[in-house]
Parts: C-alpha cells; sequence; structure tokens
C-alpha cells in the first residue's frame, strides 16, 4: 500500500520498535469452536486462580469516584479527594467528565463490530511479527508461558502521525470516525487530569504535559469471550501499566476489572458511561513513589461475554522519566527511582510477560 501523503497519517509498514508479540490461537476461534475447551496453557497456576467466592468483592464501593465536573473548575474538596484517590488506591472512576454518551456509544460498537468480523478478516489486521500494534495478544514472549483468555486490538491513536493505518480495519464503517472522535474527548480528560496532578507536584498546571514532548496515545481494544470454567483463567494476568495514565472504558454491565488494594483483590464495579482511570507506572516514577501504580487483571465470565477499551497516555519516547526535583527531598522523600530515556522501559516491559509490579521494580535505586 503507498502511503498516503497529506492527512497526516502513516500508512506504510512501519513498525514503533518497542518490541514484539508472539503469535497465539484466537481465544474467541477456540470457543466459537468448542465452548467447553480450555486448553492447558491458559489454565492459571492455583495461586494466580480468581477467587470467586472472596467476601472482598463487597468491597467494591468504597473505589473513589471524582466528578470530573467540580475537580475541573477548582473545587478544593474534590481536589483533595482526587489526591486521595490516587495516593490510596491509584484508580478512581470519573463522572461529569463531559465525553457524549453518543462518542462512548460509537466506540463501543466499533470494537464489536471489529470482533464480531469473520476470522479470516480479522488476520489481516494481526501483528506483525516485529511489532505490538494490530489484532493478536500482548506480552507473549515464550512458547511455555501461560496465555490470557482474551484477544485483542492494539493501535496507536494519537498523534496522527504515527498512526499505521494498515492495521486499522478502515473499511469497517464508521470505525475511524469513532476512534477519532472517542480520541480526541479522551486527551481533553487527559489535560485536565494532567493539570491536576501537575499542580499536586509542585508544578504549573502545563507542567506535566510540557514534559511528555510530543505525548501518545496507545489503545488496546480487549475482547474477552465466555470460559466455561472462569475460576481457572483470567483475562488478563497482574501487571501495572507502562503509561503514565490509562483510561479504561468498561462494560457497562459485566465486571470483569479487579485491582490490588491491602493484598486483596477488588472487583470494579461499573458505573455507566463512566471512565475508570489509573496512574501508570511514569507518574510514579515522577512523583518519587507518592502515587503508585497499582497491580490490576481482568477475570472472565461463563455466560457473557465483555469487552473494553485502555488508553494509555505516555510521553515521547526520547524522555528522561525521572522523580521529579519537587518531589525529592534529601532527608524527608529520598530519590527512589533512577532516570531512564522513556523508549527503554517501555521496552523492557513489551519484552516481559506481565508480572505483577515487577516493571517498577527495574526502575529503583
Amino acid at each position: 500500500m503507498d502511503p498516503e501523503v497529506g492527512n497526516g497519517c502513516v500508512q506504510e509498514d512501519e513498525e514503533l520498535g518497542w518490541g514484539k508479540s508472539l503469535p497465539v490461537a484466537s481465544v474467541q476461534e477456540i470457543v466459537r469452536n468448542d465452548s467447553l475447551c480450555v486448553p492447558e496453557r491458559y489454565i492459571q497456576e492455583r495461586q494466580n486462580r480468581p477467587d470467586y467466592h472472596s467476601e472482598v468483592s463487597y468491597a467494591s464501593s468504597e473505589i473513589p469516584v471524582i466528578n470530573m465536573s467540580l475537580l475541573a473548575n477548582g473545587d478544593k474538596d474534590e481536589l483533595r479527594n482526587f489526591d486521595i484517590a490516587c495516593k490510596e488506591w491509584g484508580f478512581f472512576q470519573i463522572t461529569n467528565h463531559g465525553i457524549a454518551e453518543t462518542v462512548i456509544h460509537n466506540m463501543k460498537e466499533a470494537i464489536a463490530a471489529f470482533f464480531q468480523l469473520p476470522f479470516d478478516e480479522k488476520k489481516k489486521y494481526a501483528m506483525p511479527a516485529n511489532d505490538v500494534q494490530g489484532y493478536g495478544q500482548g506480552y507473549v514472549v515464550s512458547e511455555q508461558q501461560t496465555l490470557d483468555w482474551s484477544d485483542v486490538l492494539f493501535l496507536v491513536t494519537l498523534p496522527p502521525s504515527v498512526r499505521n493505518l494498515k492495521l486499522w480495519p478502515v473499511t469497517l464503517p464508521g470505525f475511524k470516525e469513532s476512534i477519532d472522535q472517542y480520541s480526541t474527548e479522551i486527551q481533553k480528560v487527559t489535560e485536565e487530569i494532567f493539570a491536576k496532578l501537575s499542580l499536586l507536584m509542585g508544578m504549573d498546571k502545563d507542567g506535566l504535559k510540557m514534559l511528555h514532548g510530543e505525548m501518545k496515545q496507545a489503545t488496546r481494544m480487549n475482547y474477552y469471550p465466555t470460559c466455561s470454567r472462569p475460576e481457572l483463567v483470567l483475562g488478563v494476568s497482574p501487571h501495572s501499566d507502562a503509561s503514565t495514565i490509562t483510561l479504561l472504558l468498561q462494560d457497562d454491565k459485566i465486571t470483569g476489572l479487579q485491582i490490588k488494594h491491602k493484598d486483596s483483590w477488588i472487583p470494579v464495579k461499573p458505573i455507566p458511561d463512566a471512565i475508570v482511570v489509573n496512574i501508570g507506572d511514569v507518574a510514579e516514577v515522577l512523583s518519587n513513589g507518592l502515587y503508585k501504580s497499582v497491580e490490576h487483571r481482568a477475570v472472565t465470565n461463563e455466560k457473557k461475554a465483555r469487552m473494553s477499551v485502555a488508553t494509555f497516555v505516555i510521553p515521547s519516547e526520547e524522555v528522561e522519566i525521572g522523580p521529579l526535583e519537587s518531589m525529592v527531598d534529601d532527608k524527608q522523600f529520598p530519590r527512589m527511582y533512577r532516570n531512564m530515556k522513556y523508549v527503554d522501559y517501555l521496552r523492557h516491559t513489551l519484552e516481559r510477560k506481565m508480572d505483577g509490579k515487577a516493571h517498577t521494580e527495574y526502575l529503583k535505586l
């Protein structure tokens, strides 16, 4: 395909240079061919399996909810709630974020339409051998590792100049337009969150945005098929995100996300049209550990398939990440992390399987 000039989009076979993920079978196809089949490679070690009978599951109502309208308008109580949510939970849901219901609906419809395509059609957008963009499964680095019960479509969505449209199902009616609208709106929310984090970390409100250089947005569209033995598998293994922040659009009716809080797995019960925000590894490093990225995972459902959209906000590859001077005090808050070029950290995470908080340990002094 010839590159398209003038629309600001890359349409060549350009690889990101971030890493690769080995090709594996489509879980959606495994279930389609035999709904009772759970191959050995997807069965988790006993200590990693989800506990569907835990009493802790009822604590989900404690997960903070932030009113973005109040936060954006300078409400001091909501800023305090935001600060506490970032420090104590690393996860919160946002409401009144300004993203129109139609934009959210169209995004969900676009993803559903992609995963409803015939398998041979979806394969046209498979991850290339040396890239993590495209259709497949991420973080597969060996033929022996336990696999996640999910399929993904992973695309870099912003800025438009770095998109590889060869991996976008642009022939699917409304797909590109829905991504465009949603990405643009998520960017507005991101900048508002960044402004508040900047102030809390002792910078001007534009500080965090400026530190990122050419900020990028990568979107992971997840499909979790039904599983006849959900107590044996995980939709996504425990991990923290290599982003600054991540914004997640959940299924409104099915709870699948769980976060690790005080050594227990807490389900994040969906609030219709709310967006889940979590602190990523970059924010942990910049804040010198004041705000910590939190381990999270996804579980599966025996009766219903589920979809979600995770948007990762990341710095430019050449940006050096490390604790901000405003967050370091040699006596009270000594430096806990070393400086590293962001792309080097990203490559480090992508060449390893998801493994809890192991990646941030790599950054610690």
